[in-house]
């Protein structure tokens, strides 16, 4: 991917169930307070801090099987100072997972490691140093890896309000596409009124964002590369000029509409794609290259389409730069370190969103178990929008929502932790296409 992630280091206070452990025992009730039994009380204290819950694990690279919904547990008193243990609610699907599940991320650490850099929910245990967050707080929470599970510890400082109106699932889908969006254009494009920019994937989570934030300019011209099925819905969203890649030369068609070509190239894509983004720049123009889609082309690993991508990618010199008047840039979310750039940027894209400026679209909702079938949408470019998993188990006869289904259930203004007992399960292999 793109370099849509979050960028800190997760605390893996968890351990993993091995998938021939059997399930983890039941706490014992605690004993009476009597006399005799008076010494038993602080064990059963400590047995009541253990919690199980359900995580997806990366047991290692490949296909969707090697994605495994397992039970782990962790002691709620493990937590260090600055962190917080939230209940999450909702998670967001990046390209990076589909990078990571490859072994393609190489911010991701090695298998078996727990996926997933974004995610909403509950504050239910905070440390005794943190005094700005407390237990009950509604909160979007960011993590380098290991959101995707029921708990998660994560740094305070990485933990922002949800807004009133938003809901779980549109709040586990602002992150990382907004932020990536929100820096490429504004942090180092400078895009301004009366400019032009070409998105690719424009019917995806980044493609999307890209296109919301550029209609808080004025007189923005937007062209976006997308099947021709995603055209009436990327047109209603305020691409200007949407393009289909799969039947057309995009080069071409946008030369007829702005034969100088356009000011901005936002390139998911890499390889070839990459060099003719630099082609249709006009002077003083400027492209970011923010991922290399073009390498993922199956389940697994796929060694001559990284070659190919390889082979074609942009290699130019400052000579060349400097005859052509043209900018070259790279863009990374894990590689931003800089914590007030961070929060600023996610604070600013809240304030947007409550003044209605922009809003996440969600896709589909999927559950834990249904997570290869969430990959595989990605994986085949059928979502308009952002793919969301649930951490509540599923239900037998539920369906994954669609964007209308889920816009209509959203859960809106949950303040309280919603307390569910599960039986301790063994490893349960994630559900495959």
């Amino acid at each position: 991917m793109s370099g849509e992630e979050a960028p800190t280091q997760q605390q893996e206070p968890e351990q993993v169930k091995k998938p021939d452990e059997p399930p983890p025992a039941a706490a014992p009730a605690p004993a009476e307070a009597t006399p005799e039994s008076g010494s038993n009380r602080p064990a059963a204290a400590e047995e009541e801090k253990t919690i199980s819950y359900r995580a997806l694990v990366l047991t290692g690279y490949g296909g969707y099987e090697k994605i495994k919904l397992q039970v782990k547990s962790m002691n709620k008193s493990q937590l260090k100072a600055g962190e917080v243990l939230v209940r999450v609610k909702a998670c967001g699907l990046n390209f990076a997972e589909l990078l990571g599940k490859q072994g393609l991320y190489d911010l991701l650490p090695s298998p078996p490691i727990t996926l997933g850099m974004e995610g909403s929910g509950v504050i239910e245990a905070v440390a005794e140093d943190v005094t700005d967050r407390k237990v009950g707080d509604r909160v979007i929470a960011m993590n380098r890896h290991g959101m995707w599970q029921e708990l998660a510890v994560v740094p305070a400082n990485r933990t922002f309000p949800i807004p009133e109106a938003m809901s779980f699932e549109e709040a586990a889908a602002l992150p990382v596409n907004y932020m990536t969006a929100y820096m490429m254009l504004f942090e180092m494009a400078n895009l301004r009124p009366g400019k032009s920019v070409l998105i690719h994937m424009a019917a995806g989570g980044v493609g999307i964002a890209v296109t919301q934030l550029c209609q808080t300019v004025q007189d923005v011209t937007i062209f976006g590369t997308a099947s021709a099925s995603k055209h009436e819905t990327i047109s209603q969203g305020g691409v200007t000029h949407p393009i289909d890649y799969r039947t057309k030369d995009y080069v071409t068609e946008i030369r007829k509409i702005s034969p100088k070509g356009v000011d901005i190239v936002l390139d998911p894509l890499g390889g070839s794609d990459s060099q003719k983004g630099f082609s249709l720049l006009k002077p003083l123009g400027m492209l970011i290259v923010f991922g290399a889609a073009n390498c993922v082309t199956g389940q697994k690993k796929n060694l001559l389409a990284m070659a190919k991508t390889w082979y074609n990618q942009l290699t130019l010199n400052t000579l060349k730069l400097m005859q052509t008047n043209k900018a070259i840039s790279g863009f990374h979310l894990g590689y931003i370190h800089d914590e007030g750039l961070f929060e600023k940027t996610l604070v600013k894209l809240l304030e947007l969103y409550q003044q209605g400026k922009i809003k996440p679209r969600i896709d589909s909702c999927y559950h834990f178990e249904e997570v290869a079938e969430a990959m595989k949408r990605m994986h085949d470019r059928q979502n308009i929008g952002k793919i969301i998993l649930l951490p509540e188990p599923k239900k037998s006869e539920e369906k994954p929502k669609s964007n209308a289904e889920a816009a209509e259930n959203a859960e809106k203004n949950e303040a309280a932790v919603s307390e569910k007992k599960e039986e301790p399960a063994e490893e349960v292999e994630a559900e495959r296409d």
